[in-house]
């Protein structure tokens, strides 16, 4: 859907390559522009996750685009960029604030001869305001926002979310933002600057319960664990005899069925949040006394809402994200077989795929200077020149 549009990305680490591996997905040319000693993710994972030398960190993020290695510090690096980005559909950019603009590549220096381009910066915090110079990174953000505060059960720790779910979102409002701003060129002729940055992305995750707050609710954290700050209980994750499974917001007339257990009539509609630990307490001694498989089958008889606690192994091996074909294989050369999360929507029953391998740094230097004129000794002068980077 996104065939003909050209993306120029100044982009590293989760946010930037997630939100341009979204429009890579959807057809866009994206080209990735990148340092002569790669971009960062290249050269870092998470649990020093390399498969045949390759980051998977780097694997999960940079498929179907194009890798071109610049020198951003060289006059005529700058020159040539300036050339392609004369063309470009989108930029889209992950440095800290005011970067881009000391390059001679910021928005209104562009804007003057590209005005069609949409140009999409990602931060930490904005691109202004007193915390434009602060690192971005999403366990800091899940602190700051609140999220880690919100967490986990009351007397512990603040405990953050295990993913990086504020990069995510982050990426795909990005990604978001780029596609509203390409439909309103479609119809205006002019490009315009998209902004996303990894706070209000968190505080955008949080609408619910934040809304509850700034209209005069305070909820607390269940001391039990299993509930969220805003909601009834039953309402989490409760340990049956074998395991754990997740109960959600059932009334206390259907759990007094299911537990043949008089003492949650007592608990009226009225009542349920403001008595909910000892639903809770209850519930959760209850659930103790039979494996899940007993649970699941009584749950699923008075179709109350639940589910079993998965690992990531049960992730991989569950019929419906199987039938989803949510796992994408990549058969990288390198690398060999390599798993990561497929792009995660269906348009007209089908699932965009795999047209190019995540790049080797500098990969298509010589295609895209190709692609804007230059002769191929004109290419291997600029290369030998050290203003790009080349795969040889």
């Amino acid at each position: 859907m996104l065939s003909g549009t050209r993306v120029v990305s100044f982009t590293h680490f989760l946010q930037g390559p997630s939100a341009t591996q979204i429009l890579a997905d959807l057809g866009a040319d994206v080209i990735k522009i990148e340092p002569p000693q790669g971009a960062f993710e290249r050269g870092w994972s998470g649990p020093d996750a390399f498969v045949g030398g390759v980051s998977v960190f780097f694997l999960l993020a940079n498929r179907n685009a194009r890798s071109m290695v610049v020198d951003l510090k060289s006059d005529e690096g700058r020159g040539v960029l300036h050339r392609l980005l004369d063309d470009a559909d989108v930029l889209i950019e992950s440095f800290r604030p005011g970067v881009m603009d000391r390059l001679g590549l910021g928005y209104e220096q562009l804007r003057t001869t590209n005005p069609r381009l949409v140009y999409c910066s990602l931060s930490g915090y904005g691109s202004d305001g007193p915390y434009k110079d602060r690192p971005g990174q999403d366990v800091l953000i899940q602190s700051l926002s609140g999220l880690a505060a919100a967490t986990g059960a009351a007397g512990r720790p603040p405990t953050p979310v295990g993913a990086s779910v504020v990069d995510a979102h982050g990426a795909a409002l990005g990604a978001l933002g780029i596609l509203a701003a390409l439909h309103g060129r479609a119809r205006t002729g002019e490009g315009t600057r998209v902004e996303s940055n990894l706070l209000s992305a968190a505080l955008d995750l949080q609408a619910e319960p934040l809304s509850y707050h700034l209209n005069g609710f305070r909820g607390e954290r269940s001391p039990s664990g299993v509930s969220s700050r805003y909601y009834k209980a039953p309402y989490g994750v409760f340990a049956t005899a074998d395991g754990y499974l997740t109960i959600s917001l059932t009334g206390t007339d259907v759990l007094a069925k299911v537990f043949d257990e008089p003492w949650f009539t007592s608990v009226g509609p009225d009542d349920e949040y403001a008595r909910r630990e000892e639903v809770n307490e209850r519930v959760s001694a209850l659930v103790a006394e039979h494996p899940t498989a007993y649970w699941t089958e009584r749950f699923t008889e008075f179709r109350i809402w639940h589910a079993p606690v998965h690992d990531f192994d049960d992730v991989a091996a569950d019929p419906q994200v199987r039938h989803n074909e949510t796992i994408l294989t990549i058969p990288h050369p390198e690398a060999g077989d390599v798993r990561v999360p497929a792009h995660p929507i269906r348009y007209g029953g089908q699932r965009p795929g795999l047209r190019r391998m995540p790049p080797a740094l500098g990969e298509h230097t010589r295609e895209v200077l190709g692609e804007l004129g230059y002769r191929p000794a004109a290419v291997d002068a600029l290369v030998e020149g050290g203003a790009f980077g080349a795969r040889s």
